[in-house]
């Protein structure tokens, strides 16, 4: 047998990601954000551009397509949804400001495989683009957080905080930092890299004697110039005013280097050791794509598989839109086949739920196989109610059977 590749995943059963789908997008639209697909292959060079070459994405994680002989191109599976959201932007001259729109798909990224990360991994993509306000920032949290707090019924999870400042309140932060890092000589291999190439990634570190040091490390909050305080004090006070709870996270940094300004994640206490399930903040990728003018923007994305983990601990509390109710139509013989198809064909059509036992075997094999499938009705066509052109109504619930007429079947099944 051929086993599927490692780090994916088959789902068999999707009402709870149906669920996560339909919720989210009916709670995006209600804010005006419209659904948008973008396509799985991007060359490698708006992500070299974008996310960072010294970031984990570009050196390791990326799965690249081989060209064919001949050709230049450098092709990837897109590893993550802003820079092409951004580069779709440009490409497309949008002209309605804030562009306001989420997509859903499957990312790829070459990670050691555990629980709640994969190598393919299905994401909700969220982007304003074009907007300069801080309340937007705060607008997008709020969205989030009602998101999950209301239509997904979670409370357990918390939003984590930070604010980066502007351009040079990082420079002058980096240069701090890297100071102080010349100075730890305890620190991993990746950090001691990471110093001279892109210095505030060191906090994603998952080595506990690294995140010891960092605890008494410079903060890029002593860092803000007067401007960006306003704008730090600005996003704290609303969310408060809007009830939202937040704790103020230092070394949150997040994994890109286009991250500006405010950033935040959403963990969850249900996910262990990966228990991030929704991140973002501000950013400025325009520029970065060969656009004249920068043009900021802020979004999120929230990890689809990693709601899943969540929700599938709590899915009895859960407003999950049952199936239809079923009706299973069983002919007695190849001779009932034709009617039965007529018959399915018309409950179809007539939006009434059904499936259709054409597999031999006999009356009592067929009901078997018809009882897995919990019906409400099953409805059996022999010999006699063939002739008669009737079917025999048998209620699964209570065992009582009736004969009807194949034309009032419709409306008594309706009613």
């Amino acid at each position: 047998m051929i086993p599927k590749i490692k780090g994916t995943q088959d789902f068999l059963e999707l009402s709870l990601l149906q669920f996560i789908i339909t919720t989210s997008t009916k709670h995006l639209n209600l804010h005006n954000f419209n659904q948008i697909d973008l396509p799985i292959l991007e060359s490698s060079d708006l992500f070299k551009r974008t996310v960072g070459n010294e970031t984990d994405i570009v050196n390791k994680e990326m799965f690249m397509i081989e060209p064919r002989a001949g050709s230049n191109e450098t092709i990837c599976l897109r590893p993550e949804a802003t820079a092409q959201t951004m580069r779709a932007f440009l490409e497309h001259n949008i002209q309605t400001l804030p562009w306001k729109v989420f997509s859903y798909g499957a990312m790829f990224r070459y990670e050691r495989p555990q629980r709640g990360r994969y190598r393919q991994f299905q994401q909700c993509n969220i982007e304003v683009i074009s907007t300069e306000s801080i309340d937007q920032d705060v607008l997008l949290i709020s969205m989030l957080d009602s998101l999950f707090a209301i239509k997904w019924h979670l409370k357990d999870y918390i939003l984590l905080l930070n604010f980066l400042g502007c351009t040079q309140d990082r420079i002058n932060f980096r240069n701090q930092l890297t100071s102080f890092l010349e100075k730890q000589p305890q620190i991993c291999d990746t950090c001691q890299k990471r110093t001279n190439t892109n210095a505030l990634r060191v906090f994603d570190c998952k080595n506990e004697s690294c995140q010891e040091i960092y605890r008494t490390a410079p903060q890029i909050l002593e860092h803000l110039c007067e401007s960006c305080n306003l704008e730090w004090d600005q996003l704290k006070n609303h969310l408060k005013l809007l009830n939202i709870a937040f704790t103020i996270q230092p070394n949150l940094v997040r994994g890109l280097d286009y991250y500006n300004k405010t950033v935040f994640e959403f963990t969850s206490t249900a996910l262990g050791a990966q228990s991030s399930f929704c991140g973002g903040g501000r950013y400025e990728l325009a520029t970065q794509l060969g656009h004249k003018t920068p043009v900021p923007a802020i979004g999120a994305a929230f990890g689809v598989d990693r709601v899943l983990l969540i929700l599938e601990t709590m899915r009895d509390q859960l407003p999950i839109a049952p199936r239809p109710t079923l009706n299973v139509i069983i002919p007695f013989t190849s001779a009932q086949h034709l009617p039965a198809l007529q018959l399915a064909q018309n409950l179809s059509q007539n939006n009434i739920s059904n499936d259709l036992i054409l597999e031999t075997g006999s009356i009592k094999s067929k009901m078997r196989k018809a009882n897995k499938l919990n019906p409400k009705y099953c409805i059996l066509i022999g010999e006699n109610e063939q002739a008669l052109e009737s079917v025999t109504l048998k209620d699964m619930l209570t065992g009582d059977e009736r004969l009807i007429k194949q034309a009032d079947l419709m409306e008594y099944l309706k009613s």
